[in-house]
């Protein structure tokens, strides 16, 4: 059977492009930095220069990071968690990257609760 028998003739499709995970920390599985997935992330002052030095991948988790979660960018980079930690882990280290304080075991059960809802509501609204 040919494939004019089961549908028409083959159509062209363009392979999908998959990237490893691990080609795009260059095999690194750890985070430099320890990142909650609910910490939030704040970009810091930088200047252009350094962009051109950047791989794509960091460049696009530095593009989505500002007052989000590492969830949130994980999400919306479309990049599994584990990488998007250490592409962050390595862009704090850089200092282009500021983590805000997140809860602590001292953190009161408000204050839990609230994270927990603030960061529920940014992953629902992607």
């Amino acid at each position: 059977m040919t494939p004019e028998d089961v549908g028409g003739p083959e159509e062209t499709v363009a392979p999908a492009r998959f990237v490893r995970p691990y080609t795009i920390t260059a095999g690194r599985t750890k985070a430099a930095v320890d990142l909650p997935m609910e910490a939030t992330l704040r970009l810091q002052p930088r200047d252009a220069s350094v962009d051109a030095e950047l791989g794509v991948g960091a460049l696009r988790v530095l593009e989505l990071c500002d007052q989000r979660s590492v969830a949130e960018v994980s999400a919306l980079a479309h990049m599994p968690i584990g990488v998007v930690r250490v592409l962050l882990g390595d862009l704090v280290q850089q200092g282009l990257v500021r983590v805000q304080a997140t809860i602590t075991e001292s953190s009161s059960k408000d204050e839990r609760i609230e994270l927990i809802e603030r960061t529920l509501r940014g992953l629902r609204s992607y």
